[in-house]
Parts: C-alpha cells; sequence; structure tokens
C-alpha cells in the first residue's frame, strides 16, 4: 500500500508553528487537535524545519520541570526529520518507524510539506486491507468462487 493512498483518506492538513511557538502553546494546539507532533515551519508550512513530538515535551518536563512550557519549540524540536514521498510504501514507513523509534513521517514533494503520517494511519489501513483479505478468503471458501 502506497501512503499517497492513507494520505488521500485521511487528508494532507498539517498542523504546523513556527520555531518560536512556546511549548505552552505547542501543547494547547496538540491537545485541541487530539495530535501526538507539530511540523515545525518557519515559511509558512512549506519546508520541514523540525518535529515537534509529546515525546520530546514529556523528556523536557521530566528534567526540566514546568518552566518547560516557557522555552520554544525550537528548543525542544527535533531538527533530524525522517520524511518520505507519496509514493513509498506502508511497509517501508513501518520499518522506519520500528527502527527509529518514531511515530510520525512527514510526508515531502518537491521539497515540499505535503502531509503527516502517524503509526495510527499505518495501522489503521493495513487492519483495513487484513479485514478485506480475510473477507475475501471466507467468501471463497463458503462459495468456492
Amino acid at each position: 500500500m502506497l501512503i499517497q493512498r492513507i494520505l488521500s483518506t485521511k487528508g494532507r492538513d498539517v498542523l504546523t508553528v513556527p520555531s518560536t511557538t512556546t511549548i505552552a502553546h505547542a501543547v494547547a494546539a496538540m491537545a485541541e487537535h487530539r495530535i501526538g507532533a507539530l511540523v515545525i515551519s518557519d515559511d509558512g508550512g512549506q519546508a520541514v524545519d523540525g518535529i515537534l513530538s509529546e515525546r520530546d515535551i514529556v523528556l523536557a518536563l521530566a528534567s526540566d520541570g514546568a518552566k518547560v512550557l516557557k522555552r520554544t519549540a525550537a528548543d525542544l524540536m527535533t531538527t533530524e526529520v525522517f520524511t518520505c514521498g507519496p509514493d513509498a510504501t506502508a511497509e517501508v514507513l513501518m520499518k522506519l518507524m520500528t527502527e527509529q523509534r518514531i511515530r510520525h513521517i512527514p510526508i515531502v514533494v518537491d521539497g515540499k510539506l505535503a502531509g503527516i503520517v502517524s503509526i495510527g494511519d499505518v495501522v489503521k489501513h493495513r487492519l483495513g486491507e487484513l479485514e478485506t483479505e480475510t473477507q475475501a478468503l471466507h467468501d471463497y471458501i463458503a462459495t468456492g468462487r
């Protein structure tokens, strides 16, 4: 299954914030939109400058306490962001996510942000495929066709 298919189902909208965004604002945005990561982009959402995940925030809170909330996304974001294009397969993304222990991968086309895929998106679509295959096998066994 190509990532393009996942994006066509879930949509290509990505919530981005500039690197100057406070962690408090980033947390509020994540909670409001019920997402686990923000793409950091200083050019209005075209380029991927970094990614800020719940994990980044929790680790900083554990070590530095509530004062982290006044810091900026630039202070905590991951700058070495793994990305892929829409023609990548879900299997490639699952392997990358597992090996790198990451849960979100921005999708980039010609250097521009075109979407984001989470591990939940990949699992949801893979389960759908398995259900379809199971039903087809069940129908084949039941009808002989």
